[in-house]
């Protein structure tokens, strides 16, 4: 058992909180495909980014205003494709469990997107939450982060990420965050602890209100 002490707790959603890879995997499937690209490479990059970002990878070449344009697109067929968004394991009673604890989503989707897949995955919303239009840059980027400490009042160092992607562990690491990778993408990018899903966490408050993240090895 590893524990991590903390003064508030970041969380990403997608793959964190939500699996909604089928629904990704369905609308990037499509775009790249209408876009002459090889699906599983696309498949490869789009994790914890906004799609312009991917977009900028996959087609480094192309406007970015058509990246802008396309990612808007993009976020509405997400936000109306939800069949098969379920909770990762242990979500719902990790969730409960940072009731009044001091805690912030921080998600590259939109506010539309983000309370669609929350709502569909039967999670409660946090009151506090970092979305897409709240930042000028996607994760790797820590501004989004970095945003998140500010707005619960921590500086970054007092901060634990729980994220599952490449990109937003080294997100989480370039705020100067320690992170907790959660599920099988996370494994490879080397976070500070990794579980397979959040049925391995437990979330209690010491007395003088620190936060104690219990990782079970």
């Amino acid at each position: 058992m590893t524990v991590l002490p903390a003064r508030a707790l970041l969380l990403d959603m997608d793959g964190t909180l939500v699996n909604s890879d089928a629904a990704v995997e369905r609308v990037w499937n499509r775009w790249a495909v209408d876009h002459g690209l090889d699906p599983r490479e696309a498949l490869k990059v789009v994790h914890g980014r906004q799609g312009y970002a991917t977009m900028a990878i996959l087609l480094p070449d192309r406007p970015v205003e058509q990246n802008y344009a396309d990612n808007r697109e993009m976020l509405a067929l997400e936000t109306a494709d939800t069949e098969g968004v379920v909770p990762v394991p242990g979500a719902p009673e990790f969730m409960a469990s940072l009731a009044g604890l001091q805690h912030a989503l921080v998600t590259s989707a939109d506010a539309a997107l983000a309370g669609a897949r929350m709502a569909a995955a039967g999670l409660p919303m946090p009151e506090v939450r970092v979305t897409a239009e709240n930042v000028g840059a996607s994760k790797p980027d820590p501004e989004g982060f970095l945003k998140g400490a500010a707005e619960l009042g921590f500086a970054p160092g007092e901060c634990i990420v729980f994220e599952d992607s490449g990109a937003g562990i080294a997100a989480g690491k370039a705020a100067g965050m320690r992170v907790v990778g959660v599920g099988p993408r996370a494994a490879a990018h080397r976070p500070t602890a990794q579980v397979p899903d959040l049925t391995w966490i437990r979330v209690e408050q010491a007395a003088d209100g620190t936060l104690l993240v219990h990782v079970t090895d």
